[in-house]
């Protein structure tokens, strides 16, 4: 392969503006980062130790196998919304006894652990990877079920978890619950639709109805742990598989479960050695420009990524707005498209459906490298074919069957969103780094449209056009635009599992990489109808 080279100069007055960018950008990502860690607030976390309990994040890392890396997603989930940052659930892939898993772990320090709309959301989302990826589940739960004054927005949603429980279990990929505390009213259903129950005395209470409701339904005075305790649930209903002592025991059966599973990866395994960049991943904070309209040299950044800056380029002197090529990533072999110069043209896209089509040929996973502003408009394109040529590329990417990865480095608008995997795309994994933009266009450029039709639609009726008032409507709207396509914005909403430290991108690949080949990869043989 041929070595990516580098002309970046890390004293330009460009590069040092776009570090300092990239630096205070990620001052803030950290400060929501901190809030999610955070969880509930001092207080809370404070009184949680002092009934003998672990914090979420502590449950984790003794779940995991010792120095091994923990790929969380949709951290931010949450922000900018009335809920706590985080969802009040941590999700991520882990090893545990040798096996690549998702973890799920409710933080009960957030409103005792209650799930509002966006938790259900992320729940789902983690439960979709696994089925994906054929990810074992491992649920550490402690949640007082639905944050009731929101039902409106989650009871019906909620209910589709454990219908993706069921599914999973039926598709031969187990699910492990360690009950460390309330599991009640539906979410009961969490541990009782898992293959493997644990729970901890005097701690873990499953029940459809605690005592206050059992109370007013029956009139009877319960008793909680007769009701729904650990010891009544091993040896009485037998909801409960393991019964653990204490909380440093529930994690113990769970990584020996983990371990008895055997669990096979069916995709394959990496082909060379992991051999770093030739240059400094450090780097890559000022290579994104500061303001997205300027493009940057995307080579430069795969320079720091890929596999000791290897990077057999194909079609370089076509469709040039378009690198695509072969590479490795911690030793797996893929297939890269990264935008180099924002806009597609006719041949960035019909190469890209070409690539695609190759990769899927070879079973090699592909990953979208995205700064895009979407496919090219005007009188000359349109007559070229932009919108069959664009379509080539959709329906690619559509009907690719090979493992998708995304990272999104800068601006992600109109259907070059599409046609780079993004999340209507369902690439398995997708991540962004955070100056990163989502949205149909630009704030001003869609604000801009919706003045251009006001115009025509008055001029169309006779009607005289009020200039002061579409000046304030066009601000409003670019207020909007530029507030709603934030990174911060959209992960909060889950269009993505997560921002990221540019500096982190080849890490974070690799391990999402490796999760997606616990399943086969195996490309699509045959595609649908190209308009040609």
């Amino acid at each position: 392969m041929t070595i990516l080279r580098s002309n970046l100069d890390t004293r330009s007055d460009t590069y040092l503006a776009n570090r300092a960018a990239m630096e205070g950008h990620l001052a803030a990502i950290q400060d929501l980062v901190d809030q999610a860690i955070d969880g509930g607030g001092e207080k809370y976390r404070q009184r949680h130790h002092q009934r003998g309990r672990l914090l979420v994040h502590e449950r984790i890392e003794l779940l995991l196998d010792p120095d091994t890396p923990f790929l969380e997603l949709s951290t931010l989930a949450a922000t900018d919304t009335e809920f706590n940052v985080g969802a009040a659930v941590i999700t991520g892939v882990g090893q545990i006894s040798g096996t690549e898993c998702m973890i799920l772990a409710n933080d009960p320090t957030v409103r005792g652990g209650s799930m509002n709309p966006l938790t259900v959301k992320k729940i789902l989302r983690a439960l979709r990877i696994c089925h994906e990826n054929r990810l074992p589940m491992v649920f550490l739960v402690e949640s007082g079920g639905a944050d009731l004054p929101h039902q409106l927005q989650l009871y019906l949603q909620a209910g589709e978890v454990f219908r993706d429980i069921t599914a999973l279990s039926s598709a031969g990929i187990p699910t492990i619950s360690l009950v460390f505390g309330n599991s009640t009213a539906g979410g009961a259903y969490l541990p009782g639709t898992s293959d493997y129950v644990v729970m901890v005395d005097q701690q873990a209470k499953v029940f459809l109805g605690g005592t206050p409701l059992v109370k007013m339904a029956t009139g009877e005075d319960a008793d909680e742990q007769e009701l729904g305790g650990a010891d009544m649930h091993s040896h009485r209903s037998g909801v409960s598989d393991y019964f653990a002592v204490d909380e440093h025991d529930a994690l113990r059966i769970g990584r020996r479960i983990v371990a008895g599973l055997t669990y096979p990866k069916l995709g394959p395994p990496p082909d060379r050695p992991a051999i770093p960049p030739r240059y400094d991943p450090d780097e890559i904070l000022g290579i994104v420009s500061s303001d997205l309209k300027v493009p940057f040299p995307v080579r430069e950044v795969l320079a720091r990524v890929v596999d000791d800056s290897e990077f057999d380029e194909f079609k370089p002197g076509y469709g040039t707005n378009l690198v695509t090529g072969f590479a490795h990533l911690h030793g797996y072999s893929v297939g890269v498209l990264a935008n180099d110069r924002g806009v597609l043209l006719n041949e960035d896209a019909n190469k890209a459906a070409q690539f695609i089509q190759l990769a899927n040929q070879v079973d090699t996973p592909l990953v979208f490298v995205q700064n895009v502003t979407g496919y090219m408009v005007g009188t000359e394109y349109e007559q070229k074919g932009m919108v069959k040529h664009g379509s080539h590329q959709i329906n690619a990417v559509t009907n690719s069957t090979v493992p998708h990865l995304t990272v999104q480095m800068g601006g992600s608008y109109g259907a070059g969103n599409y046609g780079m995997a993004g999340r209507p795309y369902n690439p398995r994994f997708l991540f962004v780094w955070p100056g990163a933009k989502t949205a149909v266009m630009g704030a001003e450029q869609l604000a801009g449209t919706l003045s251009i039709v006001a115009r025509q639609s008055a001029a169309d009726r006779g009607l005289d056009f009020d200039e002061e008032a579409d000046a304030a409507r066009r601000q409003v709207i670019e207020d909007q635009i530029n507030h709603e396509e934030l990174a911060t914005v959209m992960s909060g909403q889950l269009y993505d599992d997560g921002i990221i430290d540019p500096r982190d991108t080849r890490d974070v690949l690799g391990v999402a990489l490796s999760a997606t080949l616990t399943n086969q990869c195996r490309g699509q043989r045959g595609y649908g109808v190209f308009r040609m």
